[in-house]
C-alpha cells in the first residue's frame, strides 16, 4: 500500500511525498507491533526527469522493516511546478533540491534518515548529508558523478530533448523509443524504456512527459557546470557508492569517490547501465540490503 503526504518545499512548493507501507501497516508511519524496535527510516530521491513511484519495486522489500518514504521532487510527478520566468533558476537550483528534501525529514519526522539517491538525487542526498549530518544516518549514492560534466554535456541534452518525437501515439510506443530507437541508445534497454515510460501521461494529443523538459534543463544548467568533490569530503556517515557497469559513473571515479568520502564503500553491478535498479533489481537489492543491515547493527 502506498500512501500520499503532502510536504511544503523551499518556497512554499507543495511536494508529494509517498510513504510505502507494508501488510498490516495502514496507517502513516504504520502501527508499531508488540516488542518491536524502533524502525529505521529511509528517504528514496529520484533523479532528474523521475518520479517518487521509480522506487516502487525497491521500496516494496525495503518497507518489510523500515518506513520508507519516496519523494517527488519538485517539477517531477505529482509535485508542484514552480512557475517559469525570471525566477526559474533559482526555483530549480540546487539549494532549492537540497532544501526540499530536508523539509520531507525534518516535516515527517525521518531523522536520523537513510537516503538513498539515483543520479541528481544521489547529488541532493549528499549535500544535505554534507549540510545537516545530525539529519542523516547513513547514504546510498546510486550512478552520479562528483566531477563537473560541462557546456558540452548541456549542449548534448538539450539537442537530445528536440529529438524527442513527441507526443508519442502509446505509451508503448514511448516505451519502445527510449529503450530501443532514442539515438542515445547503443543496444536494446529494457529498463530505460519502462523508467521513461512511467514519466509519461496521456494528454489531449497523445502521450507526454510529466515534467517541462525547459524546466530539466534549468534545473541541470545550475549544477552540471561545477565539481562536487568538496561536499562528498564532508560526508562524515557511511556512504555505499554504486554504479552499474555501462552507467554513467566510470569505475576510476566512482572509485576515488569512495577515497574520498571518509566512511565509503564501493559495489559495482553487471549488466546493467545507469538505471540500474530497473535493470537488475534483484542484484541492486544484493548490494544495498547488506548494507543497510550494518549501518542498522552498528547503530
Amino acid at each position: 500500500m502506498v500512501q500520499r503526504i503532502d510536504v511544503t518545499g523551499a518556497d512554499g512548493v507543495r511536494l508529494a511525498a509517498w510513504e510505502f507501507l507494508a501488510p498490516g501497516r495502514e496507517t502513516r508511519g504504520g502501527p508499531r507491533l508488540p516488542e518491536e524496535p524502533e524502525r529505521p527510516t529511509v528517504l528514496l530521491l529520484h533523479g532528474l526527469m523521475g518520479r517518487a513511484l521509480h522506487w516502487a519495486g525497491t521500496a516494496r522489500w525495503l518497507a518489510e522493516h523500515r518506513r520508507v518514504v519516496a519523494l517527488d521532487q519538485r517539477g517531477h510527478g505529482q509535485s508542484g511546478r514552480p512557475p517559469a520566468g525570471p525566477q526559474a533558476p533559482a526555483a530549480f537550483g540546487r539549494e532549492a533540491f537540497v532544501a526540499d528534501a530536508e523539509a520531507a525529514v525534518e516535516q515527517l519526522g525521518l531523522a536520523p534518515v537513510t537516503l538513498i539517491g539515483h543520479s541528481m538525487g544521489a547529488l541532493t542526498a549528499w549535500q544535505l548529508a554534507a549540510r545537516r549530518p545530525e539529519l542523516v544516518e547513513a547514504l546510498v549514492i546510486c550512478d552520479m558523478r562528483a566531477s563537473a560534466l560541462g557546456e558540452a554535456s548541456q549542449r548534448e541534452w538539450e539537442d537530445w530533448f528536440r529529438r524527442w518525437p513527441l507526443p508519442f501515439p502509446t505509451q508503448d510506443a514511448a516505451r519502445r523509443w527510449f529503450g530501443e530507437d532514442d539515438p542515445r541508445v547503443d543496444r536494446p534497454d529494457p529498463g530505460r524504456g519502462a523508467f521513461f515510460a512511467e514519466v509519461m501521461h496521456q494528454a489531449e494529443d497523445g502521450w507526454r512527459p510529466l515534467f517541462s523538459r525547459r524546466q530539466m534543463l534549468t534545473a541541470r544548467e545550475t549544477w552540471v557546470h561545477d565539481a562536487h568533490w568538496e561536499e562528498l569530503a564532508q560526508v562524515r556517515c557511511p556512504t555505499l557508492v554504486v554504479r552499474g557497469l555501462d552507467g554513467e559513473l566510470g569505475r576510476a571515479e566512482a572509485q576515488e569517490m569512495v577515497r574520498v568520502l571518509p566512511a565509503g564503500r564501493y559495489a559495482e553491478i553487471p549488466d546493467a547501465g545507469h538505471y540500474l535498479h530497473y535493470d537488475q533489481p534483484a542484484a541492486w537489492r544484493a548490494v544495498l540490503e547488506p548494507f543497510l543491515d550494518g549501518v542498522r547493527a552498528a547503530s
